[in-house]
């Protein structure tokens, strides 16, 4: 990493955890087969290497080994999901149903559709100034269900605000209704105890990448129970995959996928009160020094509305941007990373009713398994340094 950098941005992306790089590198120099070819001891291993891990995968989140289906990551894995549903031939209808606050990568599918004939809904969070902005209410999911209802989709938790939805019932109403329902879970897997058939879900998009895992790859829960979830594939080819996405595997990517959850559902119970507690010692050093300082999303004391290792915050009279650039040992964002490059302000924040000058002002932290007591102190400082630095030349600005 940069010399003297604290790696505050876990939510964007994880370091690979030495030991998941330790399970991969055999399949990279010495067991380098494709697990398509049936015909000699080195495409054996690969499709030995790939059954294992997907049997680990699979029980890490209380699916079934056929269950699982890889692909290059949770945005091909979200459509998949969505589009995969609403390209079927034979389905129920032409009405979607998300959350104004989903990832754009459920968004931006769901867009596209709706430029194609199908009609979409999508549902507000509470507001912010509530103990739980940014969650959405079940009852109005079941209020936009309607006969022509084809798919809900519902992340679990927020990749900007670490707001967790209350998933569970929300499932109950569309198992109620039938109506599919497919969950973004690539910010919850690995760091909240996840259970698709206590959930329970249709569809699920996760990735490796946010948990201390390879990048370039990712996976989708697809139900196989009566009856069956079916999708129209999105990438054509030699088949594999039940013919759901075809492709040759990576099989260094999908060990390494199986070795990293394995260890985050290991560490999990630990990992979760380490994280939490250096989040709200970040949060009350900053308090602490600064006046004009909001908290965005869930209230930090219900740790089943949000994400242990999130803090997201508003500095009032500082321009987020600015304040980043002035803080050149600290690497943190001001929104998603997938959305980095969008100049508009960060539609996540704007859905909790903020204005843009509040949502510009803000500031995400996505703390991880390496960050220690002592970055979070340096933080502190860096950061309380540089929002009075910066207020100052605002003040005399004016």
């Amino acid at each position: 990493m940069p010399q003297g950098v604290i790696y505050l941005d876990n939510h964007s992306t994880t370091r690979v955890d030495p030991r998941v790089v330790e399970a991969m590198l055999p399949y990279f120099t010495e067991q380098y087969g494709n697990a398509g070819s049936t015909s000699h001891a080195f495409g054996w291993e690969a499709r030995d290497a790939v059954e294992a891990a997907t049997a680990t995968i699979a029980q890490s989140i209380g699916a079934k080994p056929k269950e699982i289906i890889f692909t290059s990551g949770a945005t091909e894995s979200n459509n998949l999901a969505i589009r995969g549903a609403a390209e079927r031939t034979r389905r129920r209808g032409n009405h979607l149903v998300s959350v104004a606050t989903e990832h754009r990568a459920v968004l931006d599918p769901l867009l596209r559709l709706s430029h194609h004939n199908f009609e979409l809904t999508l549902l507000p969070v509470v507001q912010a100034g509530h103990p739980e902005a940014g969650r959405v209410d079940p009852q109005r999911v079941a209020d936009a269900i309607r006969d022509d209802t084809l798919l809900v989709s519902v992340m679990l938790a927020n990749n900007e605000i670490g707001a967790i939805h209350p998933l569970a019932e929300i499932a109950a109403i569309c198992r109620q209704r039938g109506v599919l329902l497919h969950c973004d879970a690539t910010q919850a897997v690995g760091k909240i105890p996840v259970d698709v058939a206590s959930l329970p879900v249709d569809l699920m998009s996760f990735s490796a990448h946010k948990i201390y895992g390879p990048r370039g790859v990712g996976a989708l829960y697809v139900r196989r129970q009566t009856p069956p979830v079916r999708l129209e594939p999105q990438i054509a080819g030699g088949g594999q995959q039940h013919g759901l996405r075809s492709g040759t595997l990576n099989v260094p990517g999908i060990v390494g996928f199986a070795r990293a959850l394995q260890l985050c559902i290991e560490e999990m119970p630990s990992e979760a009160v380490r994280q939490a507690r250096l989040r709200d010692r970040l949060w009350d050093g900053m308090a602490a020094e600064l006046g004009d300082l909001a908290l965005n999303g869930p209230a930090l004391s219900h740790p089943d509305w949000r994400l242990a290792g999130n803090l997201n915050a508003s500095f009032g009279f500082v321009d987020g941007e600015a304040l980043m650039l002035s803080m050149g040992t600290l690497a943190v964002s001001s929104g998603s990373a997938c959305s980095s490059a969008e100049p508009e302000p960060s539609h996540v924040l704007r859905a909790l009713g903020l204005s843009d000058d509040v949502v510009r002002s803000s500031l995400r932290f996505g703390l991880g398994r390496f960050n220690t007591e002592a970055e979070i102190d340096t933080a502190i400082s860096e950061v309380t340094a540089a929002v009075k630095r910066l207020r100052k030349l605002s003040s005399l600005a004016r």
